[in-house]
């Protein structure tokens, strides 16, 4: 039977004041089609089902997509605006309009594209909060993998590379109900 894991995730991010103000601060800038994903969605999701405190994150993925303007300058300047709204956070931001060139794919339409080339489907997942206080999410390849503690690759990473990330990134050490395919 399938489960709609909606209602969870949604519940699960709103009742952490920490990451509201996270999202707060990103909705701030008003970026167009602008989302926080990777680890931290997937970690507060896995903290969750393994009753773990917040584990530390290396950074804060901020995505957007601008097709305005595309350098790397931007993207900086828009880490900065962040550092002074919250100065205890390592934050990435990355423009996906230009995020096909590093990949080397075709370009995407919007973050949701985007973020379906990310490494794992428990990763390819970004909230945001919009202007009415509402969680919104992207998952384009549901929600499903997330909660259920699966972890593999999305259909359009390449195998080995996701092999080695999920062996450095070392996940059961920290999360050990995670079933690891690989």
């Amino acid at each position: 039977m399938k489960t709609d894991f909606t209602t969870e995730l949604v519940t699960i991010i709103k009742s952490d004041t920490w990451v509201i103000s996270i999202l707060e601060a990103v909705r701030s800038l008003h970026l167009p089609d602008c989302w926080i994903g990777a680890g931290f969605v997937r970690n507060k999701i896995w903290d969750y089902k393994h009753n773990n405190k917040r584990t530390s994150l290396n950074d804060i993925d901020v995505i957007y997509f601008d097709k305005n303007d595309i350098t790397k300058t931007r993207e900086l300047a828009l880490e900065e605006q962040l550092k002074t709204i919250n100065p205890t956070v390592n934050w990435s931001v990355k423009n996906q309009a230009r995020m096909h060139l590093r990949n080397g794919h075709s370009p995407y339409k919007n973050c949701y594209e985007a973020i379906s080339y990310w490494p794992e489907t428990a990763t390819a997942i970004a909230v945001q909060l919009n202007t009415n206080n509402q969680i919104e999410f992207i998952a384009p390849h549901g929600l499903d993998d997330l909660f259920n503690l699966v972890v593999k690759p999305t259909p359009n990473f390449d195998l080995i590379t996701y092999r080695n990330r999920v062996t450095n990134k070392g996940w059961k050490d920290t999360w050990n109900k995670l079933i690891i395919e690989r």
